[in-house]
């Protein structure tokens, strides 16, 4: 008999079936509503907040698949929705009404129908880890069922998350791929509004864990610091265990709001640059971008 998961709830964003660059393998991808930081470059920024039901989006839906409930609060119609993201254009509470309730019970249910297509689990955001409980018991039952258990369970993660959490979270969790946005610390308060020692103190922990797949970097040309304090930042990489995979991402303007819009993009002769700068210290393979938009 299988045992039924302890029911949280999660908000959730969106689900990808299917995904090969969101940890090992193809994956099915689970994106939790809601963020801790605030990224002038957020490619998502309609993830950052929860709906606050002001009900702007609702007048302006054109296939009328947004409503208010009888409490006042905005509803989505899934029927009646193209996914026009015209209420996501006019949000000004970086938010999204698109968003679904799901139990444990239900997503195992839909992971299941799924089993065979991928090889694992990856909870996203937003910042996923602020819904730890919900994730825990995902990946408890993931553990449990039988017909699911071969599938890897990873977190997508800011690095935000506390030692205490990731302690009671490790023992369900296969992998993380963890976000270093920057070097200083003034650097990254002014492009996140938080500072960064959470996010090295959660690299250590996880690498000391054996935990950690990967570790992120988002290089904004003139912005970031990873490239003025590439032989520092080279340096770190390099005492990371060779098993942990080194990413390099490109900031482009999709998704972007606000003066981020302005900043220059990332091509591929300045991301081969960075690239560059980085290998006179990092002795080990680093994943490039393969596509520059």
């Amino acid at each position: 008999m299988i045992r039924r998961a302890q029911n949280f709830l999660a908000k959730v964003s969106r689900i990808l079936p299917f995904s090969c660059v969101d940890g090992p393998g193809n994956r099915l991808v689970i994106f939790l509503q809601g963020c801790n930081y605030q990224c002038i470059s957020c490619h998502n920024p309609h993830t950052i907040s929860h709906c606050n039901h002001c009900g702007d989006c609702v007048n302006e839906c054109p296939t009328g698949a947004l409503k208010f409930d009888e409490n006042n609060n905005v509803v989505w119609l899934k029927e009646e929705c193209t996914h026009c993201d015209r209420c996501i254009e006019i949000c000004q509470h970086q938010s999204n009404p698109k968003i679904t309730d799901y139990s444990v019970d239900t997503m195992l249910d839909l992971i299941r129908k799924q089993r065979f297509f991928i090889s694992g689990v990856t909870v996203s955001g937003g910042e996923s880890t602020l819904q730890l409980p919900f994730i825990i018991a995902l990946f408890k039952g993931l553990k449990q069922d039988p017909e699911l258990q071969h599938l890897t369970c990873f977190i997508d993660s800011n690095g935000s998350l506390s030692i205490a959490g990731w302690e009671k979270v490790l023992p369900y969790m296969d992998g993380a791929m963890i976000d270093l946005k920057s070097w200083q610390t003034e650097t990254h308060n002014w492009l996140v509004g938080r500072d960064n020692h959470r996010v090295f103190q959660t690299i250590q922990h996880l690498v000391k864990a054996g935990k950690l797949y990967e570790v992120r970097l988002l290089h904004i040309p003139g912005k970031s610091d990873l490239d003025t304090e590439a032989e520092t930042v080279g340096h770190y990489l390099q005492t990371l265990p060779e098993s942990v995979n080194i990413r390099l991402n490109a900031f482009q303007h999709h998704g972007v709001t606000g003066e981020a819009l302005e900043w220059e993009k990332c091509s591929k002769d300045e991301m081969e640059r960075f690239h560059g700068l980085l290998s006179q210290y990092v002795n080990r393979p680093m994943t490039m971008p393969s596509v520059f938009v």
